[in-house]
């Protein structure tokens, strides 16, 4: 009995689902830009109205510095423990910015269509223009609830109108955005962060 001189028949290789072609089939889903660029102006543009709220509730909330009248040409002297009230302006004014931008963040979440990098970004603006506002309205709200009409009389204690003096508490607002934000994006696992979902 002759054997076949042709080359031995082998079977075709048939993709398996480990193979490269089918790794790269399912498209991750891309970023939307165009979609999102009119509801993130929207967003930025409402969050901005929060400033006036926040900085009445500031100037109504943070301690003032009280002083003694030391000399006949209006010299100021400080009362003990009164300079920590300097912090507590800074502490009160920076929970409110941060918890503001805590419920901000969860609040664009809960917009399901809209979420990504887009709304994302508009919202820590919207916020950190938000604080930045509530910061001028505030020490000019504040001024004018201390304001000194007469002048004091010697040996008397005033009281000045809390200040922020540092610029730095601006940042709590978009950092409560960005926990907030970041939280909820990696409980949810998904690539499209659930958006086909709404």
């Amino acid at each position: 009995m002759s054997e076949s001189s042709g080359p031995a028949h082998r079977p075709s290789a048939v993709p398996g689902p480990w193979s490269v072609p089918v790794l790269f089939r399912e498209r991750r889903p891309r970023v939307v830009v165009k979609a999102d660029l009119l509801p993130a102006l929207s967003i930025l543009f409402t969050l901005t109205v929060f400033s006036f709220p926040i900085g009445l509730l500031w100037s109504r909330l943070a301690p003032p510095e009280r002083v003694r009248i030391i000399a006949t040409d209006g010299t100021q002297g400080a009362l003990e423990l009164e300079s920590w009230h300097r912090f507590d302006d800074l502490a009160v004014f920076g929970f409110l910015t941060l918890g503001f931008g805590i419920v901000a963040g969860v609040v664009v979440w809960l917009l399901r269509e809209r979420r990504g990098p887009v709304v994302f970004a508009a919202t820590v603006l919207g916020v950190a223009v938000a604080s930045a506002l509530a910061m001028w309205i505030g020490l000019r709200m504040a001024n004018g609830h201390y304001t000194i009409s007469t002048p004091p009389a010697l040996g008397a204690v005033i009281e000045l109108a809390p200040r922020l003096e540092s610029w730095w508490v601006l940042l709590t607002g978009p950092l409560g955005v960005s926990i907030a934000y970041s939280l909820l994006a990696t409980w949810n696992g998904r690539d499209d962060l659930g958006r086909r979902l709404g």
